[in-house]
């Protein structure tokens, strides 16, 4: 059980000039690291299809960032900043997002002691014109506010004004405003159904040209869709693991991916998520899976909690392929093309992994539960793979450079 591992277990010193502000000018140009049974090589990233085997399963997360932030000026002249979190009514991201009414989100509020007043308001250019947008805060949701929004524009929706008004949402540690370069580097070329306020970027090395080396070489791709909301940024502040509250997540997988799945186990080739939240996302299914396989339903969508994966012992397990070929059952009997969901899958050392055989991933912040799956996945030997990587120049964060990791085991 992780309950207590000791936070400080995973920290490790990372100057400040180490931390890629912004992207290299060409995508595939980023450096990766490789490891694999305790070898470590590195390479350039549009080299990934030769490392490869044919057969292979790429698994990409292909949400896209929504403009999160809006700026608001107060009465007394002060600034206000909002961001968009997540949905709440209509609690569907597509439907809230091409909204024509009022909607509301649960939102952080930059400055919200200041904000005294029910509602502000601020001016939007649309191409239809000038859009004037209110927002009135509700409830205080232990740290997020509730907040509803409304305009008088009813032919506009609300993803139409997020894009006139809103502002990609870099993340807090690049210490900078968001540049018109951003608004395409901060999204990977196969973004689509909206909803994030951090990309996953893992995929921002990913070019058309990679893809075709890829399908030369044989190794198929499939696709996922995680939200990925702020609590990804999140550290993890207390001293055991145990009293940490992972974020929660909204996830939506077709039955195309289960397939996929199913058939990847079955002809005993890798599965390798591109990304920690693909990661989490596969792992998730899993846990769909046993629930099924021991009998038990999952009808009404679902969520897979943070201490789940702990509570059972290895021998109470039925392998991937039996959970994967389960949960594809049940689509295939509820004629359901969709499974939607939420995860607040929190992998650390000691999870057993089920179903992924490595991992493409930058390199992650100290204390955080990204680098906990990391060594999930590789156990001590993060310190090598992050000691390295320091000592060769390698560039980290959102906007830094990459790695293929293999599971140790393997």
């Amino acid at each position: 059980m992780p309950h207590h591992i000791n936070i400080d277990d995973y920290d490790y010193p990372l100057p400040e000039d180490r931390i890629a502000r912004y992207p290299l000018p060409q995508r595939d140009a980023s450096k990766q690291l490789i490891y694999r049974k305790g070898e470590i090589t590195e390479q350039v990233f549009d080299q990934l299809p030769e490392l490869l085997p044919s057969g292979s399963l790429l698994v990409f997360n292909n949400t896209r960032v929504i403009h999160a932030r809006l700026r608001f000026v107060l009465p007394t002249g002060r600034p206000l900043e909002i961001l968009c979190l997540e949905p709440l009514s209509p609690l569907d991201y597509q439907q809230n997002l091409s909204s024509q009414k009022t909607v509301e989100w649960k939102c952080m509020v930059g400055g919200n002691r200041k904000w005294k007043t029910g509602e502000i308001s601020q001016q939007i250019n649309t191409p239809q014109g000038e859009v004037t947008l209110t927002a009135r805060r509700g409830d205080w949701l232990d740290g997020p506010f509730r907040i509803s929004f409304s305009w008088d524009a009813p032919k506009l929706s609300f993803g139409e004004l997020l894009v006139a008004g809103g502002i990609i949402p870099l993340p807090p540690y690049l210490n900078r405003d968001s540049e018109a370069a951003d608004q395409n580097r901060y999204q990977t070329i196969y973004a689509q159904p909206e909803g994030s306020v951090a990309a996953p970027t893992a995929g921002l090395h990913f070019t058309e040209a990679v893809f075709q080396a890829l399908d030369q070489k044989g190794v198929r791709r499939s696709f996922v869709t995680l939200h990925v909301g702020a609590g990804t940024f999140k550290p993890v502040t207390t001293d055991s693991l145990g009293e940490h509250d992972m974020h929660r997540e909204s996830i939506f997988v077709e039955r195309a991916l289960v397939q996929a799945l199913a058939d990847t186990l079955a002809a005993g080739a890798p599965i390798i998520p591109v990304g920690t939240t693909s990661m989490r996302t596969l792992e998730s299914l899993y846990w769909l899976g046993v629930r099924l396989v021991k009998g038990n339903t999952i009808e009404d969508g679902f969520v897979v909690g943070q201490w789940e994966p702990y509570q059972l012992s290895a021998a109470e397990l039925p392998s991937a392929s039996e959970a994967i070929t389960a949960l594809l059952a049940f689509l295939q009997n509820s004629q359901t093309d969709l499974l939607e969901g939420y995860t607040q899958l929190l992998i650390a050392p000691g999870y057993p992994n089920r179903l992924v055989s490595g991992l493409i991933t930058n390199f992650h912040q100290p204390r955080s539960t990204l680098l906990l799956l990391v060594a999930s996945l590789i156990g001590e030997d993060w310190k090598k793979v992050y000691d390295y990587a320091l000592e060769h120049d390698f560039r980290f964060l959102s906007y830094g450079d990459s790695s293929l990791l293999w599971r140790r085991d393997l």
